[in-house]
């Protein structure tokens, strides 16, 4: 905060970690004033993620809450279940202890899934807004009247190649990740394979497993909040159909598409990306 001589004030300093049961702690990054802005990571990435959100968001007044997930960055990794529900409830514990509402809740890729079953499982209590980024919703995988994405089989070599040689699994992955191979430059690609190698092996595989199986139609019928869906037209992992299948399921969405990146818009057009997701939440 500043005075009105521009001179910054000291505050006190806010959790770094929040504990959502026993034992399990999660990483929280949290900074700013104002209309609450929680950011929930895709997979298998940390709240770090947001490193080129966080400032914009907070120098145009907001509070900014990034959550890393459990099994992930610099959270806990407990063994035990990963799928939608438990980070869901996770999200719920966090949002809970601070108090907050009004909140604009963000998601990318799988955080993007478990923000749709946060507000299906939970409704929309603290929750005023919705903002979808690459989001793998409504299915991750093709299923035989939902003919969009990824083939099951797929899925299932990557999680055999997490349990064989993970680092590969990664470095495939960033091959992906953007609109082409040198969309991002190798500063930004080093810094992305530290956070996902950081995550546990266990989390990563059974993280893949939710997104394999889950399915979200329903959970996307309940959304009554104003959503903002976000996706790159190049997008390799979440392909810009799904976000069309968003449209159409959430009354009211807006659609906004990032022609010149893949997956990982929020770092190929962060300028744009910043923009929009800041106009969206002074709504």
């Amino acid at each position: 905060m500043e005075n009105n001589q521009g001179e910054l004030i000291p505050t006190a300093a806010r959790a770094e970690y929040i504990e959502v049961e026993p034992n399990v702690r999660l990483h929280v990054t949290d900074a700013g004033e104002g209309r609450p802005v929680v950011l929930i990571p895709g997979w298998p990435l940390g709240d770090e993620m947001y490193e080129y959100q966080y400032n914009d968001l907070v120098k145009n007044g907001f509070r900014v809450i990034g959550i890393t997930l459990r099994g992930f960055g610099k959270s806990d990794k407990p063994w035990g279940a990963y799928d939608y529900d438990v980070h869901a409830k996770d999200i719920k514990q966090i949002l809970g202890k601070l108090d907050i509402t009004d909140i604009l809740l963000g998601g990318f890729s799988m955080g993007g899934a478990i923000a749709i079953r946060y507000l299906s499982m939970f409704s929309e209590a603290r929750v005023s807004g919705l903002a979808l980024f690459g989001a793998a919703a409504p299915i991750w995988t093709r299923r035989d009247d939902f003919p969009y994405n990824l083939p099951v089989g797929a899925v299932d070599d990557l999680i055999a190649l997490n349990y064989k040689d993970r680092p590969k699994l990664i470095a495939d992955f960033a091959k992906i990740f953007p609109a082409t191979e040198t969309s991002l430059n190798e500063g930004i690609c080093s810094w992305l394979n530290g956070i996902c190698l950081s995550a546990a092996s266990h989390a990563t595989a059974a993280c893949l497993v939710a997104l394999r199986d889950s399915d979200l139609r329903g959970d996307l019928a309940k959304i009554t909040i104003p959503t903002l869906i976000m996706h790159g037209r190049k997008d390799k992992i979440c392909n810009f159909d799904l976000a069309g299948q968003m449209k159409s399921a959430i009354p009211g969405s807006v659609l906004v598409p990032f022609e010149n990146s893949g997956h990982s818009l929020f770092l190929e057009e962060t300028t744009r990306f910043n923009e929009e997701l800041i106009r969206f939440a002074r709504k």
